[in-house]
């Protein structure tokens, strides 16, 4: 039996503003949809990703900017950082670890990501 991560909550203060970010870096938007007052679900999916993200009113009681450790892989760090860059993003210059290449960055409430460029071994 799989089981498959596909979606993490993301706690935000505003929605809108969340929605943009992570769109701006490239996240599609692939549902944005108000189910009463109360709740509004927003899901975004990185480029090539099989786990998406949600933001939004009544989806977590997380608090915003709370979430640290989540983690992207990319094939280029380097590429990514530039991307992130040329978004607008204040994220770190590449690290190079052990463990791979990393980039680091937070999205507008503190939620912290990571980047990571896989290392090669023969």
């Amino acid at each position: 039996m799989d089981w498959k991560i596909e979606l993490i909550a993301i706690p935000v203060t505003d929605v809108d503003r969340a929605k943009d970010f992570y769109t701006k870096i490239g996240f599609n938007a692939d549902h944005d949809h108000r189910v009463d007052e109360n709740m509004r679900f927003v899901q975004l999916t990185p480029p090539g990703s099989g786990c998406s993200i949600c933001i939004g009113e009544g989806v977590t009681d997380a608090a915003p900017g709370s979430v640290r450790g989540m983690q992207i892989v990319v094939a280029s760090a380097e590429d990514a950082y530039k991307h992130l860059v040329a978004a607008g993003v204040d994220a770190s210059p590449v690290e190079e670890l052990a463990w791979g290449k990393f980039t680091y960055f937070a999205d507008p409430d503190g939620n912290q990501w990571a980047v990571q460029e896989l290392p090669q071994y023969n």
